[in-house]
């Protein structure tokens, strides 16, 4: 069937045993009601499954809200879907910088977008590479730009939006203080265009929750 839009999934995939983030447990997935155990329950031939995962709320490709950093900070279930989905969408490649610099933001309309930084780090996904403290991220100068410019959510493909090394987490706590959301671990966002497109990345509303995987993607139209 011929369509008049693409959807690119920009987000990995949670198995278990998957470690995101070095120092946090994996997933286990598991079934809580298995099919043959639930042969007892329906009529012959009929069967269910109910899975149970246990897991860390930062895991594979997550959302981090207000909360995440701040005790004040809006959570998952107060943020309002407007800031989620349907968000007209900019790619920044980064060109291999480790430190992303106000300069890569050069001459950009950032107001009420979702800013995506494509430094191609997802192609270490699941590698000891991944988690190296050479991944790139982005510098507090650039965050506190992207604040005054009014972007809505900024996502990045690598393993932390910060400098590992930096215990002051100086773009978590710049984004969020200013009501911006963070997208962590994307990937594919080579499928994307520049511009032309909407983000989505929504996660359940979990009231007291912080963090949580998303399923986020793009819609490419006219293709």
């Amino acid at each position: 069937m011929k369509r008049a839009y693409r959807l690119v999934d920009l987000s990995h995939t949670i198995e278990d045993g998957m470690i995101t983030y070095k120092g946090l447990p994996a997933p286990v997935i598991s079934d809580h009601l298995t099919r043959e155990a639930s042969e007892k329950y329906y009529a012959p031939g009929t069967q269910f499954q109910i899975g149970r995962i246990e897991m860390v709320a930062n895991t594979g490709t997550y959302l981090d809200s207000p909360f995440h950093r701040y005790q004040d900070g809006r959570d998952l279930a107060a943020i309002d879907l407007y800031s989620l989905a349907n968000l007209p969408g900019v790619v920044v490649r980064t060109g291999g910088a480790r430190s992303i610099s106000i300069d890569a933001l050069s001459g950009l309309d950032l107001q009420g977008k979702a800013v995506l930084f494509h430094t191609g780090w997802d192609v270490h996904w699941r590698t000891e590479k991944y988690f190296e403290n050479t991944h790139p991220y982005l510098s507090a100068e650039a965050a506190a730009y992207l604040a005054q410019a009014g972007a809505t959510v900024v996502g990045i493909d690598s393993y932390n939006i910060d400098d590992t090394e930096d215990a002051r987490r100086p773009a978590h706590s710049i984004l969020l203080r200013n009501d911006i959301l963070i997208v962590e671990h994307l990937c594919r966002l080579a499928d994307l265009p520049d511009r032309d497109f909407q983000f989505f990345a929504v996660p359940v509303k979990v009231k007291g929750m912080a963090s949580f995987p998303v399923r986020a993607f793009g819609i490419v139209r006219g293709v």
